[in-house]
């Protein structure tokens, strides 16, 4: 995955003592994109904008908050969380990569 015509953050967001690792890019429309890491271990987060998690490497367990289902989520696979919202995300070993992008 290629992203053209975008300007960069060089400054990561770390979360959970580096396990979780990312980097916003901006495009010129004004839309934020963050491209990542998540590393194995079990980690939560809290959403204030709707947005869509795309695997590209690895997989994870994902559970939205207020769902009783938890998915299994490969590479090329995607998951959409609700604004003001959260999910659960479990990577059992290898390094999970995803991009998220927010939704309007």
């Amino acid at each position: 995955m290629v992203f053209e015509n975008v300007n960069a953050e060089a400054l990561a967001n770390i979360y959970f003592d580096g396990k979780v690792v990312s980097h916003s890019l901006i495009t010129q429309e004004g839309d934020k994109i963050t491209i990542g890491l998540i590393y194995p271990g079990e980690f939560h987060f809290n959403t204030d904008l709707a947005e869509r998690m795309e695997i590209i490497s690895g997989s994870c367990k994902v559970k939205i908050d207020g769902s009783d289902k938890t998915e299994e989520c490969d590479s090329g696979d995607h998951f959409d969380v609700p604004e003001a919202s959260g999910f659960d995300i479990v990577v059992d070993s290898e390094i999970c990569q995803y991009v998220c992008r927010f939704i309007k």
